[in-house]
């Protein structure tokens, strides 16, 4: 796809009214620490965009140097200004603090020594003034490092968003760092409001946002885009969406940002209950910034605390799936938490009616493959 065209594919901009919200926060003061395969800031959305100079020294190797295009393309998804054509990000006031972590397919045996850890990344973000930790990545191991790591950027104020995972056609493992306590598990929804079919599931899905039919760079020569589907791009559209709204109210905590998203989530059942499929509801930040006397809850108060308290569970296979539904190949997890009902099935949406303010500009388009969620944690020493 030709950058000219990109920004007519970019479907949920209009759907989530971002010129409506943009009227009130773009998302200015906000940082965005992106942990991912490095940032091209040379790319026409993100010229003057990218706060290289603000990465910690001893992380800093090849944090402006994309091995792969994804984590430019979260990037540019956050923060892109839209300039000359490129992608249109939705909290283009935002800046980016751009982290290259070991991940799969860096470069050789010395690349791979030099490149820093998930870990590492995390608590040298928590010691920035970054406020949010995007994180478009996930593998089935727990590493305690790297759950003692986000404990800690936790400690320190920051709100942590990662993707639940796109294996739930096959094996729907648990995703980490999506699934360690404090970290925002993001799943990937349609234009209608309905989860993709390769949107993991399970206890550790917080919330939902727009991760099918969205454009990304199709690869590191930075050339074309390509119509992709993850819950990275879901990821980092709730990223922006969260940094919209700690723009609009920057005495808030992270705690507030969060309870503010998930109490005006879309869903379909009461407020309180969530799904295994799309956690407490699709994210719709405009329901936060159009109400200026919201109540966003005590400062110091966790709004996922259950969940974070109980951990999560393996899902169970499914032993009838619905072929007329978009149900994946896996059952859900039960939800669990004071009172809340049993996992919705993946066929349900959001309230459409309040969640997207102009679906019918969505209806063209097409799905272009792709696998956007391809950044694979590897283990140190793999």
């Amino acid at each position: 796809m030709a950058a000219a065209d990109v920004q007519s594919q970019q479907w949920y901009l209009d759907a989530m009214d971002a010129d409506g919200m943009w009227k009130t926060s773009t998302g200015k003061g906000v940082k965005v620490a992106v942990l991912d395969t490095g940032v091209n800031p040379n790319t026409s959305s993100l010229k003057g965009q990218v706060l290289e100079d603000e990465v910690p020294q001893a992380v800093s190797y090849n944090a402006t140097k994309d091995f792969d295009g994804h984590g430019t393309s979260m990037a540019e998804l956050i923060a892109g200004t839209g300039a000359e054509s490129g992608l249109q990000g939705l909290a283009p006031g935002a800046k980016i603090v751009p982290y290259r972590v070991l991940t799969k397919g860096v470069g050789n045996a010395s690349d791979k020594k030099k490149t820093p850890s998930v870990e590492d990344a995390i608590r040298a973000a928590a010691d920035t003034d970054a406020q949010i930790i995007s994180m478009s990545f996930g593998g089935d191991t727990i590493d305690p490092d790297e759950e003692e790591a986000v404990k800690y950027a936790q400690s320190k104020g920051k709100l942590m968003l990662a993707g639940t995972g796109n294996d739930a056609e096959s094996k729907n493992f648990i995703g980490y760092p999506a699934a360690y306590p404090y970290v925002v598990g993001v799943a990937a929804s349609d234009e209608k409001g309905k989860v993709g079919k390769f949107s993991e599931h399970g206890h550790y899905v917080d919330l939902a946002a727009p991760g099918l039919n969205v454009p990304a760079w199709c690869d590191a020569t930075f050339q074309s885009y390509c119509v992709q589907k993850g819950t990275s791009m879901a990821t980092a559209i709730a990223s922006a969406s969260a940094a919209l709204i700690w723009s609009a109210h920057p005495d808030w905590t992270a705690n507030q940002v969060l309870r503010s998203l998930i109490d005006t989530a879309g869903r379909t059942w009461p407020k309180g209950e969530r799904s295994s499929y799309l956690g407490y509801g699709l994210m719709r930040p405009r329901k936060v910034l159009e109400n200026s006397s919201i109540n966003p809850g005590p400062a110091n108060t966790d709004p996922l605390s259950f969940e974070n308290s109980i951990g999560v569970e393996e899902a169970s296979p499914s032993t009838s799936p619905s072929p007329s539904t978009s149900a994946p190949s896996q059952a859900p997890q039960n939800t669990s938490g004071g009172g809340t009902s049993a996992a919705r099935s993946s066929s349900e949406t959001s309230d459409n009616t309040v969640l997207w303010v102009a679906l019918g500009a969505a209806g063209a388009l097409a799905v272009i493959g792709g696998g956007a969620f391809a950044v694979v944690r590897s283990r140190r020493g793999a």
